[in-house]
């Protein structure tokens, strides 16, 4: 390893971005080049002239804000662009003690992991109220799930990246970054591993927690989205089950009643039953065309991968 580069995602954070760049090391045992870029994502107060006074190396600028998972894709480009060979991924709010980059960035020195994500001590952070703690976990255990990793904390944003697994994520949704990236790094087979760190006290509220119940929809519907990209025929089997068994029972009691000399009490029966298979068939229908975006999706993933590689060796090219 040679060069480390620390992204910083940031979105109208001049009130702690001094303080998050302060913490930031300028060596770290492993590499002999270590730079910070941050990622402005289109703010509109003073966080890109506090960070340039700061010091930071390098600023990519978004020209309106498009959220944290594009802006953290961004930063990722830029990164493996300006030739990291490792990226490791903070938030702007000084969230996360920056001392961890040493642990996160071990495990890929030694050659253990090409993704290393900071586990943070939930149980202990008292600005976490427990729906949020409860999602926390629930998240996690989807990832587990989809991804066949193994990582407690998989919501962390604070992250080290090697730069082969990093040319092969890609985040299709706008919310969040943190669950698909390693549901992603599983599903390719990428070494995963989690380090403990610590964390700073709270400056500010969460950006993404703009009330609770809009926080639980959108936790719940990036759960159930992440299934439908996924595991879609998994998905659309148990949803379709869910409507087929109800309405084959619904029909065997019409039936029933039928053979009985009954049957025109239970038309109504009969058609409800009738509806429910419809519309289970067609659910199983649609899991079947979902797979086969999903496979058309790995194929797209792996032309960007290609292009990606292809940019940011004639990146280097130039730069050498």
């Amino acid at each position: 390893m040679s060069h480390l580069i620390i992204q910083i995602p940031a979105y109208n954070e001049a009130a702690t971005i001094g303080a998050t760049l302060a913490d930031l090391p300028r060596q770290v045992p492993g590499f002999t080049k270590v730079e910070w870029l941050l990622i402005d994502d289109g703010s509109r107060d003073q966080t890109v002239a506090i960070a340039r006074a700061a010091g930071v190396d390098h600023v990519v600028s978004l020209s309106h804000n498009r959220g944290l998972a594009f802006a953290f894709m961004t930063g990722i480009e830029a990164c493996l662009k300006l030739g990291a060979d490792v990226i490791v991924n903070t938030d702007a709010d000084n969230q996360y003690d920056a001392s961890g980059i040493l642990d996160l960035v071990r495990p890929i020195c030694d050659g253990r992991a090409v993704m290393v994500v900071g586990e943070r001590p939930i149980d202990r952070i008292k600005e976490f109220s427990l729906v949020k703690r409860l999602l926390q976990r629930l998240g996690s255990a989807v990832v587990r799930f989809v991804s066949a990793t193994d990582v407690p904390d998989a919501p962390s944003g604070f992250r080290a990246i090697h730069r082969e697994a990093a040319l092969q994520l890609y985040v299709f949704g706008n919310y969040t970054y943190t669950l698909e990236t390693l549901i992603q790094a599983g599903r390719k087979n990428l070494p995963v591993t989690s380090v403990p760190v610590r964390v700073n006290r709270v400056t500010r509220p969460s950006r993404l927690i703009r009330s609770m119940p809009g926080y639980v929809a959108r936790s719940l519907l990036t759960i159930v989205r992440i299934f439908v990209l996924y595991k879609p025929l998994r998905f659309f089997f148990v949803v379709g089950s869910l409507l087929l068994l109800p309405g084959i029972a619904i029909g065997i009691r019409f039936l029933l009643a039928f053979f009985a000399g009954e049957g025109q009490g239970h038309v109504q029966s009969l058609i409800l039953a009738a509806i429910l298979i419809v519309l289970a068939f067609l659910t199983y229908a649609a899991g079947l065309v979902a797979d086969l975006i999903a496979a058309n999706r790995r194929l797209l993933e792996e032309l960007r991968m290609r292009q990606l590689r292809s940019e940011v060796s004639a990146a280097r090219r130039a730069e050498a």
